[in-house]
Formats: structure tokens, C-alpha cells, sequence
């Protein structure tokens, strides 16, 4: 009965001591929390004694693991591992990179962690306190900013708070958390460390004012200066205001905030695939018409020729310049211009060939292809294709005139890949050194990718067996 009767007491007195804090701050004739330019101080005022009223509900309720205000939940948290001990870890996490990028990754975090509770922090206030002037708004920031531990602020004679592109704050922070954390643990920062700071600032005035805004601190007292200061500014402009203030080519590893700075890199990076894309696009249908127009121009030509021989060689040149059209088309519909899957290129590229060379023969056709998952690269790619349709372009020239057997088998074992091609046709009737230019290209492409070419004539007619591997195999 009297722990009831105690409890009744207390609640009576906390009652008490809030009507008086409400009296006391009603009696309150300038603001506290803040330092402000004569033309705010009114504005300023009305918040602050609403702020004053809000925080005059401050539970601490450990029985129930809860800090209230207003009904509103809190979380207390140690300055130190928001600051100096955060980037301590980070760096730790990031030794492997540069320090400067460690710190970065750091900051960028805190940053982003603090512009969202600014913003979300502010729209829940603007509600409560009934707030919808932007000044009404941005007053509302800084006072609840020293009722929660962040610091005092100041804002400087030459703001310029307007909702648009010529907004401008100069403020000062007095007793900031993240500066006096470094401070009391006798550390000294090379650069500023207010990070969050400077994106709660932001969040909280962006969405006071509807407009995108950036926080920089110019000077910290971590890092010796005086004060900690710092320029708020249209994102698009801050930089701007802070080289008035600031030599930046004698700051080193420089760098203004950026909201989400990997999800603005990703879309950087994402618009210039894209803009690659486009690129890649129009420059293939432009390889492709050229191809088909010297392809065409060829033809043309051929048929002004005198000689059979004359247009046989000519009809050569056409088709291996045909056959570097239908490698372009193949590396083209793979969309990895430095790599293709070897398998499904081969495969595609024989039935290309093949479908060209038989248009005009009656022949028996045997593939196989049996080799591992694995890419390779257009050096490779190119050359290996030019060979192939020499090889085959003889096979029909010569040796399957009357039709008969062509066969081609490509297999691998251990990282050695052996293609072998072949004819049901008469074989060599000449030494191949004494070949003609067909054969010489054949040698110059196959040495091209390092392979190792052996030629006979078999009881069945002509044989190719090439050996290689691929780059770095």
C-alpha cells in the first residue's frame, strides 16, 4: 500500500514540475536552443517554446525498455560510436584500401543515415506542431537538434533561407556531438568529421523547403579549427559557395556529400551502358551495311570479269569477307564484345559456313562438337573462323565437286582442343607447299592463335587436324 501510495505521489509531483516547466517557458522572451539573425528570432521563439512543451513529456521508463515524449519513441545513443569509433571500425574493415576511400565509405554511411532520420524526423514535427511556412519549418530543425544532443546552432547574418535556388545557410555548430567526440578522446581529424551533422541539417531543411539541398562543413574543431562551420546550399550549387570560402586545390581528397552516392554512381554507370549500348548498336548496323555493300560492289565486279579463274578467285574474296560478317553478327547477338561461349560459336558458325557452301552441292554432312562450357576471345574468334572457311571453302571447291562426304569434328582434352575437318574428295593431287593462296592464309590465321596444323590425304581423301588452346588455357 505504500509503494501505491509513494507512486501516486510522484506521478502528482511530475505532474507539478510539468506545469511549472510550462510556465517557465512561457515566460520565455527569446530563444535559448538557438543563435538566430534579429528577423528570425520571433519565428524562432514560437518554436522553441512548442519544442520546450513537447520535450516537457520526456519519459525515461527502463522498466519497460522505453524513452518517450509525446508518445513518441527514443533511442538513446553514445556519441563516440557515431563518430570517431564508427570510422575507426570502418577503417579496420576497408585496411585493404586506400585511407582516404576507407574514410570516404565511412562518411558516406553517416551521411546517408542521417539525411533520412533529418528528413523523417522533420515531417513528423511539421505534423505535430501543425508547421507549413518554410521557415516555420526549417525554425523547427535546429531547436529540436539541441533538445536531442546534437549541438547548438547559429545561423550567420548572410543566410539567405529561401525556397528556391538562392538558398543559403552559413550556420555554426556550438558543442557538436561528433567534434567534441574526437576532442575528448584527444584525437585529430586531417579533415572535418560532422558528417551527420551535415545530412540531418540537410534532410530536415530539404524537406522544409521542397528543394535539394546539400550540408558542407568548411571548418571543425576536430581538425583544429576554431569552429565548426558549415554552408547549406542548393545540391547543384554548394560546391560553388564552398570554394568562396575554401582553396579547395589545397584540400586533399576533397569531396562534397552526395545522398546515396552508390546509388547515384549505379545510374551514372547504368546511363552510359546504356548510351554504349545505342553506340554499339548503330555501330554494328553500319559494319553489317558495309559489309553487304562491299559484298555487293564485289559481285558487280566479278560479273564484268573475264576468266573463270579469275572469278573463282574473286568469289573467294567475297566469301571471306562474308565470313567476317557472320562472326560480327555472332559476337554481336552474344552482347559480350570480348568474350563468347565457344560451344554455341563454333556450332553456329560451321552451320553458316556450311549452309553457304552447299547451296549448290549434294553432300553428306557430319558435325560434332564436344567440348567444355567455356569463352573465348574475338583474337581468337576471328582468325579461327577465317581459317575454317578457307579449309572449307577448298573442300568444295576441289574436292566435292561431285558431290560426296564432308565431316568436322572439334573435341578437347585437357585444355588441348583438336579440330579435325576432312573430304570424301580425291585429296591432294600437289605438294601442299605448292598450294595456292588459300593454303597461305590458312598457315598466317592458324599461327595467329598458336595451333598446330598437320594435312594428309587419307583412304577416304583430305585431311586438316588442328591443335590449340585457348588464351590463358
Amino acid at each position: 500500500m505504500k509503494k501505491d501510495a509513494l507512486r501516486k505521489r510522484i506521478k502528482a509531483l511530475e505532474r507539478e514540475l510539468k506545469l511549472l516547466k510550462d510556465q517557465l517557458v512561457d515566460e520565455v522572451v527569446e530563444p535559448e536552443t538557438v543563435m538566430v539573425p534579429e528577423q528570425f528570432k520571433d519565428a524562432f521563439l514560437t518554436i522553441e517554446k512548442k519544442i520546450r512543451h513537447y520535450f516537457n513529456d520526456l519519459n525515461i521508463d527502463p522498466e519497460s525498455g522505453e524513452i518517450t515524449a509525446q508518445g513518441q519513441r527514443y533511442v538513446l545513443l553514445r556519441s563516440d560510436s557515431l563518430s570517431h569509433e564508427f570510422l575507426d571500425f570502418v577503417k579496420n574493415r576497408y585496411s585493404n584500401r586506400p585511407m582516404h576511400e576507407a574514410v570516404s565509405i565511412g562518411n558516406n554511411f553517416l551521411y546517408d543515415n542521417a539525411k533520412v532520420i533529418g528528413n523523417k524526423d522533420s515531417i513528423a514535427f511539421h505534423m505535430k506542431l501543425g508547421l507549413a511556412a518554410p521557415i516555420e519549418k526549417l525554425s523547427a530543425g535546429p531547436v529540436h537538434f539541441a533538445f536531442t544532443g546534437w549541438a547548438n546552432v547559429e545561423m550567420y547574418d548572410d543566410s539567405n533561407p529561401t525556397p528556391d535556388e538562392n538558398f543559403f545557410l552559413k550556420f555554426r555548430h556550438h558543442n557538436s556531438f561528433e567534434a567534441q567526440s574526437w576532442l575528448k578522446a584527444k584525437k585529430v581529424s586531417d579533415i572535418p568529421v560532422c558528417t551527420m551533422n551535415c545530412g540531418y541539417s540537410a534532410g530536415w531543411c530539404e524537406e522544409s523547403f521542397g528543394i535539394s539541398l546539400t550540408t558542407v562543413e568548411v571548418s571543425c574543431e576536430a581538425k583544429g579549427d576554431e569552429a565548426c562551420v558549415f554552408i547549406m546550399a542548393p545540391t547543384d550549387r554548394v560546391e560553388q559557395y564552398v570554394g568562396e570560402i575554401v582553396d579547395l586545390s589545397q584540400v586533399e581528397n576533397f569531396e562534397i556529400p552526395v545522398f546515396f552516392k552508390r546509388k547515384n554512381i549505379e545510374e551514372q554507370l547504368r546511363a552510359s551502358l546504356d548510351q554504349k549500348e545505342v553506340l554499339i548498336k548503330e555501330i554494328h548496323h553500319r559494319v553489317k551495311n558495309n559489309l553487304q555493300v562491299i559484298i555487293s560492289l564485289l559481285r558487280i565486279q566479278m560479273g564484268e570479269l573475264g576468266g573463270d579463274n579469275l572469278k573463282t578467285e574473286f568469289e573467294a574474296s567475297i566469301n571471306r569477307v562474308n565470313t567476317m560478317a557472320v562472326v560480327h553478327e555472332l559476337m554481336y547477338q552474344n552482347k559480350n564484345f570480348d568474350k563468347i561461349n565457344m560451344r554455341a560459336y563454333m556450332d553456329e558458325l560451321v552451320k553458316s559456313l556450311l549452309q553457304l557452301y552447299t547451296m549448290n552441292h549434294e553432300v553428306e554432312v557430319s558435325l560434332k562438337i564436344d567440348i567444355p562450357d567455356v569463352d573465348f576471345t574475338l583474337d581468337q574468334s576471328l582468325p579461327l573462323a577465317l581459317a575454317l572457311n578457307e579449309i572449307i571453302c577448298n573442300s568444295f571447291k576441289h574436292g566435292l565437286t561431285e558431290g560426296g562426304r564432308f565431316y568436322l569434328e572439334l573435341t578437347c582434352a585437357d585444355g588441348l582442343y583438336t579440330l579435325v575437318v576432312g573430304d570424301s574428295g580425291s585429296g591432294f593431287q600437289a605438294s601442299p607447299e605448292k598450294a595456292g593462296l588459300g593454303l597461305v592464309l590458312i598457315d598466317i590465321l592458324l599461327e595467329q592463335i598458336d595451333a598446330e596444323k598437320t594435312v594428309k590425304n587419307t583412304h577416304s581423301g583430305l585431311e586438316y587436324q588442328i591443335k590449340f588452346k585457348l588464351n590463358g588455357g
